[in-house]
């Protein structure tokens, strides 16, 4: 080879290797350190990240105690497009916050700095928020909006904030007095447990205000000022809360609001922090976001360790805004829910033993007026969860589905004294006259609920057509316009031999619930399928939680809990009806309806003021008692009135629920 030919070899290895060095220029280095950088600030911990001018520890404990008045929301942070030179490196961090329902988002530049082999992080404050400087730290404060309120009928108040009192020991007050004798003479005065109580103030710090209870100040309050005042310690805060009307005013369908739980805080992801208030059950905890709005918040720069007094005391503010989120007021919900008949149908239900529930619509509109659980309930909400068998109220279903196979009030049917199904014997209710056995009109029939002659009839209609007559008077199907958690009732779609029995008489695995059993006489009235309606403005928060509809799951469990027959359990809803009720044989069914008030079962009913009455009683018996337990029903129609009235472990239907459907009718006039 000669020498040129070595020459021109040299000169390509050297360009060849100067190409190679400039392609290591260092970038992927100080990306890796800028990608390590925002990983580490993302997690608030960079223990691990490489300072130049700052050891890693020192570096980590400032960075907590900068972000402390933010915990424990974690920003997301990204690296932007790095920026070489020689051996430094610029290259943006994106940070952003989730604050609630807001963003906070900034940018800061991050140097880095090449050592050796190593790519370091300039340290400086500034990494973290723009501007930020030695010394200085994060401060949050933050405005919480009024609780908006949950309206009625004609958007009247029902849950609104109400004046309170808030009974209990400061511990400031108590001077030489001993605490614990304070706090069980406080006890003893307001009804709670004694050494509970005593615990709890034990606990407490010694500059505490330790509530021992709560009392409206609605001008009822039997515990006066004076009694509280003379226990050392003892003290009455007037605050206010939003609260129903009463304690018990509808309180399974409306739920509380109270001040959010330790676990319902770490829940909400940042939505809830100490001192909110937040709903527990039914609609309040359903539309807490639509309710609660939103917080404002202003986030601070200051100097770590400064005071409320030297705030105060200078010239200007010596902090500087960062951040700050307008407070969002809730919106309030409106309900169809009638004061006074919510109220009427509690006081009827004031003194019922077991589980109950009076429910009542407007079948014109759909309109949920009242629907109350009884005290037995032990606050499940009976009226729009429970699941029970109906027994003989579901004859409107049947008859429905045989005036669809060509029968009609006038047509005959069988009624015996019992009759057997393979094996199983089924009789009339005790007491059934027996002038109204034999060959008689359906409409006699269904007046004095004879259980036989709908069985006898079992093979004029299929269990399939039964499901469908039921989703025709509006039940056993979803209910999206309703807007709350219901059970509109179960019907199963096939069934033979003794469970197509039992289903012709509302048992087998027959479920409904007092709010279907009142859509039901309500489609009656309407002479249409009513769609029920409760939340009038559902829609108004998108962070509504759904409702559960159609054959919604208990989420309660009281002492009372639904009963059904046997194990049945329900069957999934359908959307919407098929075939809906026509008027024509809506007017059929009133008919027969009438006919129990004038000559069956509901014949107290006949003095009842206003419209005529139609209705429908109904006993399902359930459990596996000698002789076995009873629920008691009966659905009315009065006017643009349907009601629906259930009382478990009730006896019959027309002794036990009759009267108590009487009462609410002539009062509600």
């Amino acid at each position: 080879m000669g020498n040129s030919s070595k020459l021109s070899l040299a000169l390509v290895g050297l360009v060849l290797g100067a190409s190679l060095v400039a392609c290591d220029d260092g970038r992927s280095g100080a990306q890796g350190a800028a990608t390590q950088l925002a990983t580490a600030v993302s997690a608030l911990d960079v223990g691990s990240v490489a300072f130049d001018g700052k050891d890693s520890g020192a570096a980590n404990d400032q960075l907590k105690e900068v972000f402390k008045a933010l915990d424990p929301a974690k920003p997301s942070v990204q690296a932007g497009e790095l920026k070489l030179d020689a051996g430094t490196a610029k290259v943006p961090l994106n940070y952003t916050w989730k604050i609630g329902a807001d963003e906070w988002k900034y940018t800061v530049s991050a140097q880095l700095k090449k050592t050796g082999d190593k790519w370091l992080t300039v340290w400086t404050p500034a990494l973290l928020v723009p501007d930020l400087a030695d010394g200085e730290v994060l401060s949050t404060s933050s405005e919480t909006p009024q609780r908006a309120p949950i309206l009625g009928a004609g958007d009247v108040p029902l849950v609104t904030y109400r004046p309170v009192v808030h009974v209990g020991i400061d511990k400031t007050q108590l001077g030489r007095a001993d605490a614990a004798d304070s706090a069980t003479k406080l006890a003893q005065l307001v009804g709670v447990d004694p050494a509970a109580y005593s615990k709890q103030l034990a606990a407490a710090g010694a500059q505490a205000f330790v509530p021992a209870i709560t009392l409206r100040e609605d001008g009822h309050r039997t515990i006066t000022n004076a009694q509280i005042s003379a226990i050392p310690g003892g003290r009455a805060i007037p605050d206010t809360l939003p609260l129903a009307p009463t304690r018990t005013f509808a309180r399974a369908l409306l739920g509380t609001a109270a001040e959010a739980s330790a676990e319902q805080i770490e829940k909400s992801g940042g939505a809830l922090k100490a001192g909110d208030t937040t709903g527990n059950g039914g609609l309040q905890q359903q539309y807490d976001a639509q309710l609660r709005g939103s917080n404002g918040l202003v986030i601070r720069a200051q100097k770590a360790g400064l005071t409320a007094e030297q705030i105060k005391a200078a010239p200007t503010d010596p902090r500087r805004i960062l951040f700050q989120a307008q407070m969002k007021p809730g919106t309030p919900l409106k309900t169809t829910l009638d004061p006074k008949l919510q109220q009427l149908a509690e006081d009827v239900l004031g003194n019922v033993g077991p589980a109950s529930a009076i429910v009542a619509i407007r079948p014109s509109t759909g309109a949920v007026l009242a629907a109350a659980s009884g005290p037995g309930s032990n606050g499940y909400d009976t009226a729009l969860l429970g699941q029970y068998a109906p027994g003989s109220i579901f004859k409107m279903v049947d008859s429905l589905a045989l005036f669809r196979k060509g029968m009609t009030p006038d047509s005959k049917v069988q009624c015996t004294p019992t009759l057997t199904v393979d094996g199983r014997t089924f009789k009339n209710a005790e007491g059934y006259p027996e002038s109204s056995l034999g060959s008689v009109a359906l409409r006699e029939a269904f007046a004095h609920s004879c259980n036989t002659a709908f069985i006898n009839a079992r093979d004029k209609v299929t269990q399939a057509e039964l499901e469908a007559a039921a989703t025709s008077l509006g039940v056993a199907v979803e209910a999206p316009a309703l807007g709350a958690a219901a059970f509109l009732g179960s019907v199963p779609g096939a069934a033979e031999g003794t469970e197509h029995a039992a289903s012709m008489i509302g048992q087998g695995k027959v479920l409904l619930s007092p709010l279907a059993a009142a859509i039901m006489a309500g489609s009656v009235a309407k002479g249409a399928p009513v769609s029920a309606k409760l939340v009038l403005n559902p829609n108004a928060s998108a962070a509504a939680q759904p409702p559960a509809s159609g054959n919604a799951a208990a989420t309660a469990s009281p002492s009372a809990t639904p009963t059904a027959a046997g194990d049945a359990s329900p069957s999934a809803p359908a959307k919407t009806s098929a075939a809906p009720v026509t008027a024509a044989e809506a007017a059929q069914l009133a008919d027969m309806m009438r006919a129990v008030v004038t000559s069956g079962h509901a014949g107290f009913l006949a003095s009842v003021p206003g419209a005529p009455v139609g209705a429908k009683t109904g006993t399902a018996e359930f459990g596996t008692d000698n002789p076995p337990k009873t629920h008691a029903w009966i659905v009315a129609v009065h006017g643009d009135l349907a009601v629906a009235v259930f009382v478990d472990d009730g006896g019959l239907g027309a002794t036990t629920s009759g009267p108590l459907l009487k009462e609410f009718l002539t009062a509600a006039g």
